[in-house]
């Protein structure tokens, strides 16, 4: 048995990150033969492969952490900082979505007739499914921070279900969110307006 003297998890060499990745370029590869050519098996096959590999990894991850007891509290402070450097990291790419918005908004250029919306574009009703949305988005924050409190209170029970809450709110946006880009008159080229709509409420 090895010793180390600094309280850093040193990671064993891993096959998951390179599997979940090739399954990840190969989902995306499907998707694109689904949409021209309707081949569905190939994106059904790799998104299972790309799951089962997510499996796997998140399993090692929890056994490295109980079991074998490599997260140190070092280790769950530089975890911790992580996962608020991501957070901070999608806050600048809406900061960034919003900055495109309100510029091309309160200054449009010529090409798209120095009007917003610009004039071939409909609208959608803001009161409609993009409300209900925005309702059932707020509703699943409120149901995780329930669940992160009972869970620090020991409240299993409370837990799974505010959790599964979450989980079914999650898919209800999604599919709302389909809906909505189902009922969009304009696509993701047209014009700023429609590449500003799917990047912000798709990304």
């Amino acid at each position: 048995m090895t010793t180390t003297n600094h309280p850093f998890h040193m990671v064993t060499l891993s096959p998951w990150p390179m599997l979940t990745s090739i399954n990840i370029m190969n989902m995306f590869m499907s998707m694109i033969l689904f949409m021209y050519l309707k081949m569905c098996s190939i994106m059904f096959i790799s998104l299972v492969t790309m799951i089962m590999c997510l499996i796997q990894w998140w399993r090692d991850v929890i056994r490295e952490s109980t079991f074998q007891g490599f997260h140190t509290l070092t280790v769950t402070k530089l975890i911790k900082m992580s996962m608020i450097l991501f957070i901070i990291s999608e806050l600048m790419f809406f900061v960034a979505f919003f900055w495109t918005y309100f510029h091309s908004s309160i200054a449009p250029s010529i090409e798209i007739g120095m009007t917003w919306p610009p004039t071939s574009i409909q609208q959608l009703n803001p009161y409609n499914i993009p409300l209900l949305n925005s309702v059932v988005l707020v509703s699943s924050g409120i149901t995780i921070t329930w669940t992160h409190y009972a869970l620090l209170t020991e409240k299993m029970k409370e837990t799974k279900i505010s959790f599964m809450m979450t989980i079914a709110l999650g898919i209800y946006f999604t599919i709302l969110q389909v809906m909505e880009y189902l009922e969009a008159t304009f696509c993701f080229n047209d014009s700023i307006y429609g590449s500003i709509f799917f990047m912000t409420t798709g990304f």
